[in-house]
């Protein structure tokens, strides 16, 4: 009897492990529908702008918008995640919570190297984020100076911070957008400066210790995009052929491309005092509508490392996800580039993505002919070279019928992202519109293709990043087939499709 009752709690013990591992495997985190695979989102609750990006020590620094309360936006807390190689992130406890002078607002975080604020101690370095503190109250009654710049600091490479008890220390004079500070050192000088978004402009300040500052000059009341507010502003060098320009990053709502949120650029000069712009054009760093408040880490030398959030304002806070909201770009690399004449800039993902990338699958030639589909991962690269030029598309269905097609306009000169069936639509009228972008470089004779598609969202980057685009969807059931139409002649060449790991597989998710 006793080994009859050893051996039932022996298949009991088993059943109930077997149970208890079936139970964790279905509520695992970052499963859930929608969920990119590999692109940063948090466990839970609401994000948007990415904020305080910063390098430090081999780890990469992610402060994002974040309402830990639920899934439309609400008062503002800096959450924070961590990565060692810009793929796989490691989501920590909100760094900063609204306090009496308001919410936390976007803004951006450095290294004080040389401890010109004083905030460094005992030979620790100090990182110092600077923020917009967001006052609902002065804002419900109207007042114009709701909002101002504050500072809080790190001794602990970045875990913990510490706010200023002399905050704020930029106060506002009277600007009802007065927001999103991005701060760099500028050495010749030997001062920080601050690139901030007041109103439909920037104006820049200086300051020899982050603490007092004082107005440099006002750029873009006249020039650029105009069609929203001005927000989450970046200023930063990169060099073409030896020669340093200076990229000023200003994102618009509403007023893009493709109509709500986006992020524009200029190409120009910077004397530590004004910022005076090459031309008057406007350039959109992404043409797709869901690539917004893109900034660059500080601290990253001359590699330039952009992110932005991966949705619009249009219908952020109505898309169908249940327990979190909204997701990252991936991680992207800017350069320049010189098209007739003009000065363009880059966007290509970040070299840190091989190293999730698997094997690459088999590609039947009949692919190319449109006659047969391929079965597909649910997050992979696909990379191709055009060597005739004419119209194409590359289309991911499910079998529901549902269907995201990507592809190009040869007698427009345009590439578009149409996901008018791509599944749920009915969230928001402006969803299902196709986006479209201009084909930018003078190459008539090549091209080539580079799509990072997950679960939810695609990521096209044409003619070595010229143009970019960034496009969220949400059908019934993954898509699961992938197809190519070249029915008007387009010669497709060297066609591979990678598959990639999720992001959340090291961290036991």
């Amino acid at each position: 009897m006793k080994k009859i009752s050893n051996a039932w709690f022996l298949v009991l013990g088993i059943l109930i492990c077997h149970f208890a591992k079936a139970q964790t495997l279905a509520g695992k985190p970052y499963r859930d529908a929608h969920r990119p695979q590999v692109h940063f989102s948090p466990k839970a609750h609401w994000t948007n702008d990415p904020n305080g990006m910063v390098y430090y020590k081999g780890t990469y620094h992610l402060f994002f918008q974040y309402y830990p309360k639920d899934i439309i936006w609400g008062p503002m807390h800096w959450g924070h995640a961590t990565s060692k190689d810009l793929m796989h992130w490691k989501e920590l406890p909100i760094a900063l919570y609204p306090d009496s002078l308001g919410y936390i607002f976007s803004g951006s975080a450095v290294v004080d190297s040389n401890n010109t604020s004083g905030f460094g101690k005992d030979g620790k370095v100090p990182l110092v984020a600077i923020f917009t503190h967001h006052d609902p109250k002065g804002e419900k009654e109207g007042k114009n100076n709701f909002q101002n710049e504050s500072l809080a600091y790190s001794l602990d490479e970045g875990n913990t911070w510490t706010k200023y008890n002399g905050n704020p220390v930029l106060k506002n004079p009277g600007i009802k957008d007065f927001r999103d500070p991005k701060v760099t050192w500028y050495g010749k000088e030997k001062k920080w400066v601050m690139t901030l978004a007041t109103l439909d402009h920037i104006t820049f300040y200086s300051s020899p210790n982050l603490k007092d500052w004082k107005k440099e000059s006002e750029f873009g009341k006249e020039i650029g995009a105009h069609g929203g507010v001005w927000e989450c502003p970046d200023l930063f060098p990169l060099k073409l052929n030896g020669k340093t320009y200076w990229v000023l990053i200003v994102n618009l709502n509403p007023g893009g491309p493709n109509g709500g949120s986006a992020t524009q650029y200029f190409i120009g000069e910077f004397d530590g005092n004004k910022f005076t712009t090459m031309d008057n054009d406007i350039r959109w760093a992404d043409y797709g509508p869901d690539e917004y408040a893109g900034i660059t880490w500080s601290n990253t030398g001359s590699r330039k490392i952009f992110l932005g959030w991966m949705s619009n304002w249009q219908y952020a806070n109505q898309v169908p996800t249940e327990k979190w909201r909204n997701a990252m770009t991936i991680p992207k690399e800017l350069g320049l580039r010189q098209v007739d004449g003009k000065i363009l800039l880059t966007s290509n993902p970040v070299r840190e993505l091989a190293n999730i990338e698997r094997a690459p699958m088999d590609i039947n030639n009949s692919l190319l002919t449109g006659k047969s589909a391929k079965r597909i991962p649910d997050q992979f690269i696909l990379k191709f070279n055009i060597n005739k030029i004419n119209d194409y598309s590359v289309i991911l269905s499910n079998n529901v019928g549902e269907k995201l097609i990507i592809g190009y306009d040869n007698t427009k000169k345009q590439y578009y992202i149409d996901r008018a069936k791509s599944g749920k639509i009915d969230f928001n009228a402006e969803f299902a519109k196709t986006a479209f972008a201009p084909r930018l470089t003078s190459n008539t004779s090549s091209s080539n293709i580079e799509l990072v598609i997950d679960v939810s969202s695609v990521e096209l980057f044409a003619d070595n990043g010229l143009t970019a685009m960034t496009s969220i969807f949400f059908p019934h059931k993954t898509f699961t087939q992938l197809q190519i139409q070249n029915n008007r002649g387009a010669i497709i060449r060297n066609l591979k499709l990678l598959p990639l790991k999720s992001i959340w597989q090291k961290t036991g998710h």
